[in-house]
């Protein structure tokens, strides 16, 4: 038979009472701890997800315009004027041997006219200098040395699009330009109605050789340079060649119809001059068209590459775009 125990005393269910809230607040205490923690590493993953998207985000860009070639614009991140209004920094491996233009204070008003002989016929052209004086002059520069001489439009497209003729890469293959590229000269409010000559790229400052000449409705990001338009009964040889389609009945690649330029001919004396130009921060590349549209490689779906037209290529349509050999292969 066990003893019975004592009854407490008041004192000891005090006591008691006073333990007991004690382990409370000691748990409350620990879960809050806890929960503060918790607060804290959910803090830390979520600013460790946000700096690794914000670096995913940045390489993705990076790899997508590169891929274009061209059609992502990139803001210089100096303030400083450039010395000269025009730069043609060596790029690639020349498809031809030439010189970059040696005037970089190119005349920049007015405009000069050039005949592009395709196929043993005319196609008369109006460069603008005003709006592509850099431009303008590399195109000059390299007709002059008879760099497009015999030398075959490599792109042909045919979309609701993008419907141009990219030429300029001595190689026929979209990826060839002259050796050395420059900036796309654009405001970002540019089209490209029918007639319109403009140069292809792979991304901001790989314009080259690579041109093309839009010969149906075309939309395309205003990051083609300008150089002008075709002129007089031009257009009805460029036509000729589209009507004829894309080898292999494709909407993009090598035309059907030969396309070879014979020769460009420009006025003697249209690289002399020096324009006037105001010091100011350099503009922010455009973009180009893209390698592997219609400038320098082949004309993408919705943009110009340069394997089409210049190295930076479009996207949903590769506009005028170069492709690699030099990245601003289109001229």
């Amino acid at each position: 038979m066990r003893e019975d125990q004592g009854v407490p005393t008041n004192q000891q269910r005090r006591d008691a009472a006073k333990r007991k809230l004690e382990r409370q607040l000691a748990r409350r205490e620990a879960a809050e701890r806890a929960r503060r923690q918790r607060l804290v590493i959910i803090g830390v993953v979520a600013a460790v997800v946000v700096v690794a998207g914000g670096v995913w985000l940045w390489t993705s860009r990076s790899s997508s315009s590169t891929a274009a070639s061209d059609s992502s614009t990139t803001a210089p991140t100096s303030s400083t004027a450039p010395s000269t209004p025009c730069s043609y920094p060596a790029s690639g491996t020349a498809a031809k041997e030439v010189s970059p233009p040696s005037n970089l204070s190119p005349l920049n008003t007015g405009t000069v006219d050039a005949t592009l002989v395709l196929n043993g016929k005319d196609v008369p052209m109006t460069l603008n200098r005003a709006t592509a004086p850099c431009g303008v002059n590399a195109f000059l520069s390299l007709a002059s040395q008879g760099f497009y001489n015999d030398t075959n439009c490599h792109r042909l497209t045919k979309s609701d699009q993008l419907n141009v003729l990219q030429c300029g890469d001595p190689t026929g293959q979209g990826n060839g330009g002259p050796g050395y590229s420059f900036a796309s000269e654009t405001t970002g409010s540019e089209t490209y109605p029918v007639g319109t000559v403009a140069l292809a790229n792979a991304g901001p400052s790989t314009t080259g050789s690579q041109f093309f000449i839009v010969y149906g409705t075309t939309t395309i990001d205003p990051s083609y340079t300008i150089l002008g338009t075709v002129t007089g009964d031009g257009m009805s040889v460029i036509q000729d060649i589209a009507s004829q389609g894309v080898q292999n009945n494709r909407q993009d690649g090598a035309p059907v119809a030969a396309a070879t330029i014979n020769s460009v001919n420009v006025p003697e004396g249209s690289l002399d001059g020096t324009g006037t130009y105001a010091t100011a921060s350099p503009s922010p590349d455009a973009g180009s068209i893209d390698t592997g549209a219609v400038p320098t490689g082949s004309v993408d779906t919705g943009s110009v590459d340069t394997g089409s037209v210049d190295t930076g290529a479009a996207t949903t349509e590769a506009a005028p775009t170069e492709t690699a050999a030099s990245t601003g292969g289109a001229g």
